[in-house]
């Protein structure tokens, strides 16, 4: 659950749902809508400095826990060999009291299970897509697909492109700095850990009645561009392409901090010091990097109207990609 909402996302061999499950559970324990967007128009508006910290601190302590732990479950199991090690109230609770209002932490550290020694898993992935449908007869699906890096293989089997996942496990077996073993570390049989984030919101604290699906393509950032449009919706009201386009922002575990410079309401001129969401949050310590982000988000949101409920789309500007829609009630 999160806040009054029940959210699905995916499991493992991704890493996506865990981390978005995650960052939302250290998230919980703000309230976030003290630092909605400012400013807000079609585009999501101006991310608040308050907003985007909270966010990505809360992120790189997830991603600290999804990079150390997280792989195929058939062969290295989660601590306490369920998810729920990772995402219960408690130790999402404890995990929130290590964010500083003042300053970013820079590189989290992951939590302490008293597993056996894990290596952490840095792995570098691409080439992916993602929609979602709600059918005439209320069916929702949330759908990530990936080939890895453009064009997968570069093989094609009847009309098909071939993948080219090997890639999605760690290149290097071993810790470098600790010589411990990656959890993500290939083997035979083994899936290769994604971070594919399909994600289904309901109202309440069950499945069943239905409020939004959302999802992305990006590798490892995926869970940021999920994150941010989760947010947006639940806790800043934005509607469905206002929390699409809103600016893609958020961290992994490193002291960089993502703000999509691609965006019109990000001033990136002169180094970004025109632009006082960025100089906001350099004064917090971080280290802001507004390369322009490759986010492909596409979310519905259902929504009470005077006839009964209505369904609305949102298709990110960044990437191909267009919101089609029919005239039935759901």
């Amino acid at each position: 659950t999160y806040r009054a909402y029940y959210v699905c996302s995916m499991s493992p061999p991704s890493s996506g749902g865990i981390g978005v499950l995650s960052t939302l559970g250290i998230l919980e324990n703000f309230n976030l809508g003290l630092h909605a967007p400012s400013q807000v128009d079609l585009e999501g508006g101006k991310p608040s400095v308050m907003g985007v910290h909270l966010v990505a601190e809360a992120e790189r302590l997830a991603y600290a826990d999804r990079d150390k732990y997280v792989a195929d479950t058939d062969f290295v199991p989660l601590p306490g060999g369920s998810a729920d090690t990772l995402l219960n109230k408690t130790y999402m609770r404890s995990r929130a009291n290590l964010i500083d209002f003042s300053r970013s932490m820079g590189t989290a550290v992951a939590g302490d299970f008293g597993v056996p020694p894990v290596g952490i898993d840095k792995t570098v992935e691409h080439g992916t897509t993602h929609y979602s449908i709600v059918d005439k007869d209320g069916n929702v699906a949330s759908m990530t697909t990936t080939v890895e890096s453009t064009l997968g293989s570069y093989h094609m089997s009847h009309g098909i492109m071939l993948n080219n996942q090997l890639t999605d496990f760690s290149a290097n077996p071993l810790d470098p700095l600790t010589n411990a073993p990656v959890a993500n570390r290939v083997a035979p049989g083994k899936r290769p850990r994604s971070t594919m984030a399909p994600t289904l919101v309901f109202n309440g604290n069950q499945p069943g009645d239905f409020l939004m699906a959302t999802g992305s393509p990006g590798g490892g950032t995926i869970i940021q561009y999920v994150v941010k449009t989760v947010v947006g919706a639940l806790d800043w009201g934005l509607d469905a392409q206002q929390a699409t386009s809103l600016v893609d922002f958020g961290a992994t575990n490193s002291p960089s901090t993502n703000v999509g410079g691609e965006h019109p309401n990000v001033d990136i001129t002169n180094g970004g010091n025109n632009d006082p969401l960025i100089l906001g949050l350099r004064a917090l310590g971080h280290t802001v990097a507004t390369g322009a982000q490759s986010s492909g988000i596409s979310t519905i949101i259902r929504k009470p109207a005077s006839g009964g409920p209505i369904l609305t789309g949102g298709a990110d500007p960044r990437r191909e990609g267009i919101v089609l829609g029919d005239t039935f009630t759901p």
